[in-house]
């Protein structure tokens, strides 16, 4: 344990220098809050590396891939788990155990959260109240269960990195173009059908965006994305065993049906192929909800589900849609994003267990849409009363 120390350490100091780069061009960051965030993210570590010593865990199948491999570093690269044995087999062969790998996995999930953190900040300056006193942004960022997936060796700290690295970067392609790079990358390597609904949500939401997006910015977007699409489209494809194939949606349906029996097998599954697409989608999105949580974890997870479904309520709103017509870049690319993912996943995910888990990478875009519309209902609604002071003084003025 004392490399696990070392490395805790380790970490912290890399941190104080990366919060010190960005500070220089986001004078709001709060170092004293992200070192918190650090903190806490570490508690999740240690339950989860509990969890794994008496659960099952993907986290000792890398493990043991990469330990029992005998060829050169890059024989491992790939997509999918190919691409997670490919990362740690670098710290493997430095002699890193298997605590010290998880520990550093959980810490590329902790930067995940760092990332979001700057693409809320820099896009929502106006602080917004949840249930009355609780600060929205603190309260995103501190929900266990999206800590909890995102602690340890696997593709859930390693995708929610890269989307949130992307996310960030998005917000000014010309200048963020290395994170855009890096984090594609990781994406695309890890789950490409993901890396697919990003590119479309990108170019969605820069095409559609209310505001005015220099011509070469908006090429350079959906030139660079969709090109790479047309590039590997078949390796995404692939993902759902749809290369080559002449029908995509009558296949994909087939795929979907085999993968959601295989799925339901695993435990704690329901049968959701008899489901109407918005009770699939309000599984995905908010199920266990107490009366169907499969364990202890899963009730501690119910209660986030519950404080997901609580601030979902919040834009059931008559003029939410008007809002998202007129709403910039980032917030659509953001609700695409969500949408497009939930529903391919809700054809393919029938076990609760692992629906809390996949989930986890796309929650935050609905956060973020949720967060920019209460911004924005404040800020009006801050504009009213400043108008209509205006307007009292003035007509209280009396002419000489």
């Amino acid at each position: 344990m004392l490399g696990v120390l070392f490395l805790i350490i380790l970490f912290f100091a890399i941190n104080q220098v990366i919060f010190n780069i960005y500070q220089k061009r986001h004078r709001f960051l709060d170092k004293k809050k992200m070192n918190l965030l650090y903190f806490y993210h570490l508690i999740f570590f240690g339950v989860y590396l509990w969890y794994a010593y008496n659960n099952p865990s993907d986290s000792k199948g890398y493990y043991a891939n990469v330990n029992i491999h005998n060829g050169s570093w890059f024989e491992l690269f790939g997509t999918d788990t190919d691409f997670i044995d490919f990362l740690a087999y670098p710290l493997n062969s430095i002699g890193f155990s298997y605590e010290m790998q998880m520990l550093s996995f959980a810490w590329l999930g902790y930067l995940g959260f760092f990332y979001a953190y700057l693409f809320f900040r820099e896009k929502i300056p106006i602080k917004i109240k949840a249930f009355k006193s609780i600060d929205l942004l603190t309260l995103i960022l501190f929900l266990p269960n999206m800590h909890f997936w995102t602690a340890s060796l696997g593709k859930g700290s390693t995708i929610f990195f890269g989307l949130m690295m992307f996310t960030y970067g998005i917000v000014k392609p010309g200048s963020r173009i290395f994170l855009l790079i890096i984090s594609s990358l990781i994406i695309y390597h890890i789950r490409p059908h993901v890396f697919m609904f990003v590119a479309i949500g990108a170019v969605a939401g820069y095409m559609s965006g209310k505001e005015q997006i220099p011509f070469w910015q908006k090429a350079f977007v959906f030139v660079v994305l969709i090109g790479t699409l047309v590039l590997v489209q078949d390796q995404i494809l692939a993902v759902m065993g749809l290369q080559g194939s002449e029908n995509l949606i009558e296949d994909f349906q087939a795929q979907s049906e085999e993968r959601s029996e295989d799925l339901s097998d695993a435990g704690s599954g329901v049968d959701m192929s008899s489901y109407p697409l918005p009770l699939k989608l309000f599984t995905f999105w908010f199920r266990p909800l107490f009366i169907d949580a499969p364990n202890a974890l899963g009730l501690i997870v119910s209660v986030e589900n519950l404080i997901y479904l609580l601030l979902f309520f919040k834009i059931l709103k008559k003029d939410f849609i008007k809002f998202i017509k007129k709403s910039p870049a980032v917030v659509k690319m953001s609700f695409v994003i969500f949408f497009m993912t939930s529903f391919a996943m809700t054809f393919v995910m029938s076990n609760l267990g692992i629906i809390m888990r996949q989930k986890s990478m796309v929650m935050y875009y609905i956060f973020f849409v949720i967060y920019y519309y209460l911004a924005q209902k404040k800020y009006e609604k801050f504009m009213k009363l400043k108008r209509l002071k205006e307007k009292s003084k003035n007509s209280n003025l009396t002419p000489v």
